[in-house]
């Protein structure tokens, strides 16, 4: 019986030697003798990164499998929601820069050695990201964030995720014209709704209301979105329906429920009416005269100019260590470490992609109320079903000025906003002394317009 068990033992011991030399060999970190792009590169595909974070993925035997399969096509789906790897593994292909996006999402990964799951990995022995191969990587991926924002790669922020608030060249008379366009009431049907009504420039850019007012007193269902930074996002609304500023301007006129024009003929009769705006317009657009296109392009151009550079945080960027405070500089910490700056990244802090609402919770039942046509996001517009729930990120400057958060205004607090975010986005509970590091951090975002720090007059008098 002895001799057995001697054998026994012999043999578990042989086993595991021969698992651990097998995963060492096929865990190897990518030849020193490859550039630095083709080791990354073949370290995310080792890790079989697009098995799951891609449209096209590579199912495994065992998909079909009743309980196994069905693990597999779970991770699968949310692997998709949470990113798709495909843009990212192509650029590295061509040489070319990585969405700020896509690159915050794999140096958050890598970092925080979330994938592989462990279930992948230990089927899979050759996709886990050793302590070699996360050196390498995030060697590489912190030599990106200036490629992929096209800066000086010498500048102090040159490896970081945000960038500061910069100033645009404008068109000095089309942004007057567009300012006062911006306040005219005439752009809505009974001249009561102005675009800073929702979007009040002494208010943060935006209403402080969970939905906007619009012409007799109808309610919209979606939280307005601030109009400072709006130049830096890749797209407008929360759904993308707008490529431009210029589609932008064009939209709420014609919103039955906001400005309720039911043409851009009434709002040209109405300016028609004016002399001094016929002058105006002649003047700026001698061609045109007033027209849908020269009315939107000048708001655009107006809203060009509405950034808020010069932050504590932009000065700490630029070097200025004691712009910000022990506890701000630690909510960086954490908002880029534990992954809120994967999204909320560039000079806007988001406004750079659509996310998916609810990736590691359902966000929707747990709010507990009827789910709207804006709760559809992306998905109504393009009738895709990986887009439902998918919003472009907001931006996060000036964040402590325009509440109430998320699309549908259901968060009045910045302590709110961020635990809810580490829940349902991240799959984290932060602590108390975490969110309020990151809410500190979130108040060193608030910028200088026109010269001034910006305010928000619906902020109570502390008297």
């Amino acid at each position: 019986m002895k001799r057995y068990l001697k054998w026994f033992i012999f043999a578990v011991i042989l086993v595991a030697a021969i698992c651990a030399i097998t995963y060492r060999a096929v865990n190897k970190v990518p030849s020193e003798n490859l550039p630095e792009a083709e080791r990354v590169l073949a370290i995310f595909e080792q890790g079989g990164c697009a098995d799951c974070h891609s449209t096209q993925p590579n199912l495994p035997f065992y998909a079909n499998w009743p309980v196994a399969g069905k693990m597999v096509m779970v991770d699968i789906e949310k692997g998709y929601h949470a990113f798709d790897i495909e843009p990212a593994l192509n650029a590295i292909r061509n040489g070319e820069p990585i969405h700020p996006v896509d690159l915050g999402k794999l140096e958050m990964a890598v970092f925080n050695g979330t994938m592989p799951l462990a279930k992948y990995y230990l089927v899979h022995w050759g996709s886990s990201i050793t302590d070699e191969k996360q050196a390498v990587a995030l060697s590489w991926l912190k030599n990106q964030w200036s490629l992929a924002f096209g800066d000086d790669p010498e500048a102090v922020y040159a490896n970081e995720p945000v960038r500061p608030i910069g100033t645009f060249t404008t068109d000095a008379e089309k942004v007057a014209l567009g300012k006062d366009l911006f306040h005219d009431g005439r752009l809505s049907a009974d001249n009561s709704i102005s675009c800073s009504s929702c979007h009040g420039l002494d208010t943060g850019g935006v209403d402080n209301e969970q939905f906007s007012d619009g012409v007799g007193g109808q309610l919209g269902g979606v939280n307005a979105p601030t109009v400072y930074n709006a130049v830096y996002n890749f797209v407008q609304f929360w759904d993308g329906r707008a490529a431009t500023l210029e589609e932008q301007a064009a939209g709420p006129p014609l919103n039955p429920v906001e400005m309720a024009c039911e043409s851009f003929d009434e709002i040209v009769a109405k300016l028609a009416a004016d002399k001094e705006m016929v002058k105006r317009f002649k003047a700026i657009y001698p061609d045109k005269g007033i027209t849908q296109e020269t009315i939107t392009d000048a708001i655009a151009e107006f809203e060009r100019t509405l950034t808020t550079p010069n932050s504590a945080f932009d000065k700490y960027l630029k070097g200025d260590a004691s712009a910000i405070s022990a506890e701000a500089k630690n909510g960086y910490d954490i908002f880029r470490q534990r992954g809120c700056a994967a999204c909320h990244c560039g000079e806007n802090l988001g406004g750079l992609s659509y996310e998916y609402m609810g990736l590691y919770a359902d966000y929707f039942a747990d709010r507990g109320t009827e789910l709207t046509i804006e709760d559809n996001g992306r998905f109504k517009e393009t009738a895709n079903e990986r887009d439902r729930h998918r919003f472009k990120t907001p931006s996060l400057r000036n964040v402590a000025l325009t509440w109430p958060y998320y699309h549908d205004g259901t968060r009045l607090t910045l302590d709110a906003a961020v635990s809810d975010m580490a829940k349902y986005e991240l799959g984290k509970s932060f602590s108390d002394s975490e969110v309020s590091d990151v809410v500190a951090f979130l108040n060193t975002l608030t910028g200088e317009f026109e010269g001034k720090l910006l305010t928000n007059t619906n902020v109570p008098d502390e008297d």
